[in-house]
């Protein structure tokens, strides 16, 4: 099921994307912030929750790649939208090794000592954040809506 809007568009895939970019977030937004659905018990962040909200940004970063790569259809992808798509890897990656940085052993409360999610893992975080949407943004494919109307 697909409409030619100069480009084919798989609505299954897109579906599929949208549903796992909403899921994913909410279950980001659980583990990053559960205490807004009243449920925190914990005055730090520790292990499980460090291990929601990265669960939350795999999920979405599936399901922006799945979107993206169907808004390209059956055209051959650029070299951009590929340094994007592995954008999009590399920025996860950042963001779970700093994200369990104490669980690894290289952050500054090491085992046995209570994992802590601390200021500079956040940082971490987010500049694995930053990738992964400069990633996602590399993938568009601009050249499909910046084409004047052809016949």
């Amino acid at each position: 099921m697909s409409v030619d809007l100069g480009f084919r568009v798989s609505y299954l895939r897109i579906r599929f994307s949208l549903i796992t970019v909403g899921f994913g977030l909410f279950v980001f937004v659980v583990g990053s912030k559960p205490n807004w659905f009243g449920w925190d018990r914990s005055p730090v962040v520790g292990f499980i929750q460090i291990a929601v909200f990265l669960i939350g940004l795999a999920l979405i970063c599936i399901g922006g790649y799945v979107g993206l790569v169907a808004l390209w259809g059956k055209e051959q992808r650029s070299i951009l939208a590929d340094i994007g798509l592995r954008l999009v890897g590399t920025g996860y990656v950042i963001a779970v090794f700093t994200g369990m940085a104490d669980i690894f052993g290289l952050g500054s409360q090491p085992l046995p000592m209570v994992p802590y999610f601390g200021p500079w893992q956040a940082v971490g975080v987010l500049i694995g954040q930053a990738i992964i949407a400069l990633g996602l943004l590399m993938t568009i494919p601009y050249h499909f809506f910046m084409r004047g109307k052809e016949g």
